[in-house]
């Protein structure tokens, strides 16, 4: 997710030349990569010389590390809102799938995801919280579909995808990529079989959307 989707909370940004949008695009994988690895506070220099590009350049793009965490938390999440939406087109036909469509996707994306659930940054950027509100509406859709087809057991909120899908997609380091991405995929079906309605046992209640994403920005200062 190197260039920033058109979101509902904000117009989308204005079109850069061929050479400044690659430029963009590097550094934010560079910092993606970066912030995984050693956390937010790899120095700026790094990023820009694993982006190939002078210190100069990303601070042209970026005046600062709040700005490169912002843009690389408010990608990670236009991605999981632009997944949550397409699954979300076939949730009246096949509510199952759906949920399906949504997990795979995201371990599909999971090297574009640098978001606070999976150990990544925090910001209190607004535009990351109207877009985390518009994934739980939409996840919410999928899971409305398949309570009413009665194909999804009826406790299953959209914190406990958003959950799934962090678990599921936090790396495994000392595992080869394909063998990460296998058991993934098994933990997804066996995540699947569980929220089906029959011989279930309750669940314990859950937090609410507010409850979790309270925790994921960072305290204001003053």
């Amino acid at each position: 997710m190197d260039t920033v989707a058109s979101t509902p909370s904000g117009p989308p940004a204005p079109r850069l030349r061929a050479d400044a949008a690659r430029n963009r695009a590097q550094i934010l994988a560079a910092a993606r990569a970066a912030f995984r690895e050693s956390g937010t506070a790899v120095p700026l220099d790094e990023i820009a010389r694993r982006a190939g590009v002078n210190i100069a350049t990303l601070y042209r793009r970026f005046p600062d590390r709040d700005a490169l965490i912002t843009q690389v938390v408010v990608d990670g999440f236009s991605l999981v809102l632009d997944t949550a939406r397409v699954a979300a087109q076939t949730a009246q036909t096949d509510p199952l799938a759906a949920v399906q469509s949504f997990l795979q996707g995201m371990i599909d994306n999971r090297e574009l995801l640098s978001l606070p659930l999976i150990g990544g940054p925090m910001t209190n950027d607004p535009h990351a919280r109207d877009l985390q509100q518009h994934i739980a509406a939409a996840l919410e859709e999928i899971l409305a579909a398949g309570r009413s087809a009665e194909v999804l057991r009826p406790d299953i909120t959209a914190v406990d995808l958003i959950a799934t899908a962090a678990l599921i997609c936090r790396p495994l380091p000392h595992l080869p990529p394909e063998q990460a991405a296998t058991l993934a995929t098994r933990h997804l079906c066996v995540f699947l079989d569980g929220l089906r309605p029959e011989h279930t046992r309750a669940l314990p209640s859950s937090p609410t959307h507010e409850e979790i994403t309270a925790h994921l920005f960072t305290e204001e200062t003053t």
